[in-house]
């Protein structure tokens, strides 16, 4: 059980701080994109620069890969791009008109509940668990933490 309980702190440390640099790349490529005044630009920027360090990590760590392509892969999961770039296209644009706070919530909103949807349906080959009390229970007060977070003090 130590084991377990080192890779759940490890992993959860991991994702804790891949959650930190949401909200700063938002942050970091909304400036960049008003300062360019070119949303598209931005995002290529931004993606051009993530592709570097992929690139890098991939080679450092695997070397060439010897195929792009595993027999019996469903043709979509080679989408997930699909979502990044629209992820970063509209955080990009959103997030200074709409400010940081707003734009995260309401990504991290519609990533709670395509988690529990996921989960429960074991979409894409994920294990699957159901949306039981207890979890819908965990779901509201993330919701209301969000709807809390959100509420600004009063100016006077």
């Amino acid at each position: 059980m130590l084991q377990g309980t080192q890779n759940f702190m490890l992993y959860g440390f991991i994702m804790f701080v891949a959650g930190l640099g949401i909200p700063i790349m938002a942050a970091l490529n909304g400036g960049l994109s008003n300062k360019l005044q070119n949303t598209a630009l931005a995002a290529v920027i931004l993606l051009f620069v993530g592709f570097c360090i992929a690139l890098t990590y991939l080679f450092t760590t695997s070397g060439l890969p010897k195929t792009l392509y595993a027999t019996g892969t469903p043709w979509y999961f080679y989408f997930g791009g699909c979502f990044v770039m629209f992820y970063i296209l509209t955080i990009s644009w959103v997030a200074p008109k709409f400010g940081i706070a707003n734009a995260i919530a309401f990504v991290l909103l519609g990533q709670l509940i395509a988690m529990v949807v996921i989960d429960h349906f074991g979409f894409f080959g994920v294990k699957q668990y159901a949306l039981d009390y207890k979890r819908l229970t965990g779901l509201t007060l993330m919701i209301a933490g969000i709807v809390l977070v959100l509420s600004k003090p009063q100016q006077s």
